[in-house]
């Protein structure tokens, strides 16, 4: 699998509560914040839900 990396880019102050626990559950505690995960499509989804609130690069 090919690693990515994640950023938040944009606050989650006033977004949903479903947005807010997938960028938790992400890793993401902040803007400026960067994790890297696998790219599986379960990661993929995550990202894809929440894709105006980061930014994504392979690693």
């Amino acid at each position: 699998m090919t690693k990515i990396r994640v950023k938040q880019t944009r606050s989650s102050i006033k977004r949903t509560k479903d947005q807010k626990l997938t960028l938790e559950a992400l890793g993401l505690k902040g803007i400026g914040k960067v994790v890297e995960h696998e790219a599986t499509p379960t990661i993929l989804g995550m990202i894809n839900k929440v894709k105006h609130l980061v930014s994504v690069e392979e690693a």
